[in-house]
């Protein structure tokens, strides 16, 4: 929760909120850490897919500053990608600030397409949200 509020300071979720998403039946969520500290949560990831489903949502991603730029977010959001896949959905889903512009083109890098805007989504701050959607590449398998 420490990570959620200094990340999302005017629209993080609530304690009760994350608690229901951790938890949820259909939720799959990641935290990473360093090895050498795991009370240290350098950032998470969670995704909304039940299985069998044909769709996934990427329902949060939080990268702490000291971990930024290194790479994290992008395994965390191919981890999510991974799973979505694993469960059988083959589009996954995502809303980003309009006003974030380093997430949004980490999610175009990875083949996200914007295919909507959710005006005054974000609340109390009034910011756009940007939706986002995947196609998941199918897998292929050749010989090495």
């Amino acid at each position: 929760m420490e990570l959620e509020r200094a990340t999302f300071v005017n629209d993080a979720w609530s304690e009760r909120s994350m608690i229901a998403e951790v938890t949820g039946e259909h939720g799959y969520y990641l935290v990473a850490f360093p090895p050498e500290d795991p009370e240290t949560i350098d950032g998470y990831a969670g995704l909304l897919a039940p299985a069998g489903a044909a769709e996934g949502d990427i329902q949060t991603i939080a990268v702490a500053p000291a971990a930024r730029r290194h790479g994290l977010g992008r395994a965390l959001m191919q981890a999510l990608i991974g799973e979505a896949r694993k469960r059988g959905a083959r589009d996954v889903f995502l809303e980003v600030r309009a006003d974030n512009p380093n997430a949004q083109t980490l999610y175009r890098t990875l083949g996200f397409e914007e295919i909507g805007v959710r005006p005054k989504y974000y609340q109390p701050d009034g910011v756009d949200a940007i939706v986002m959607r995947l196609a998941i590449p199918s897998t292929e398998t050749t010989l090495a």
